[in-house]
């Protein structure tokens, strides 16, 4: 077991290789899906349990399906996963399910899951598969909650739901127009702090290397002589 290909797996999906705010990818359910906490949370939780174990059955069948018909393949695992997701909410949170039942079948065509499914899964063990998923659902879903805390605070004056004595709503807010400013200024800045928080490791890093004094050692070769 590699420790460090297991630690990059992990922290990879969260940081360096954010679906939402470094690649980019999800945009459609990023906006439509965090007008609220709530519905950041659910969407981003729904996602990562689909990425988690398709993730793990295509890493587990890479050897039985054939290439050219890999994507359908892969859609049909993602597609079961998302299926039993529908039912559970349907079962256990009808009026949830209800304002996210589109972007919820539309998870099978997500292409945070599919580009993982081709690009990680379908070329890796099953256990890197899996923490791949973890950790790719655990960086979606809280890039989708961050920007549902703002959007909802902006628009509705309240925090999961719950209204903020004195703080107004502010018209226009809960639009996807603003919801896309959000979206930008939150990426902005986390990929800011993330170039600040790299610089400092290579500055520590280098820091802590020994320096070599090409004075000291042209004296030191002259006495030996």
């Amino acid at each position: 077991m590699d420790k460090a290909k297991i630690k990059e797996t992990v922290l990879g999906g969260i940081i360096k290789n954010n679906p939402t705010f470094v690649l980019v990818l999800g945009t459609c359910p990023t906006i439509a899906m965090t007008t609220s906490l709530s519905q950041a949370f659910a969407m981003g939780v729904a996602t990562t349990f689909v990425l988690i174990f398709s993730n793990l059955f295509i890493s587990l069948l890479r050897g039985l399906i054939p290439d050219k018909v890999r994507i359908p393949c892969y859609i049909v695992i993602i597609s079961t996963f998302v299926t039993i997701v529908r039912m559970v909410m349907q079962r256990f949170m009808p009026d949830l399910y209800g304002t996210m039942r589109a972007f919820i079948d539309l998870i099978v065509v997500n292409c945070i899951i599919l580009a993982r499914a081709e690009s990680f899964a379908s070329c890796n063990k099953p256990l890197y598969a899996a923490l791949d998923g973890v950790s790719v659902g655990l960086g979606f879903t809280g890039a989708l909650c961050l920007i549902g805390i703002v959007r909802e605070f902006l628009a509705g004056g309240s925090f999961a739901g719950i209204a903020i004595p004195g703080f107004p709503a502010m018209s226009g807010t809960g639009a996807s127009a603003f919801g896309f400013i959000v979206f930008g200024c939150l990426m902005a800045l986390f990929n800011f702090i993330i170039q600040k928080l790299e610089a400092r490791k290579e500055k520590m890093k280098r820091a802590s290397l020994p320096l070599f004094d090409g004075k000291a050692e042209i004296v030191k070769e002259g006495t030996e002589k």
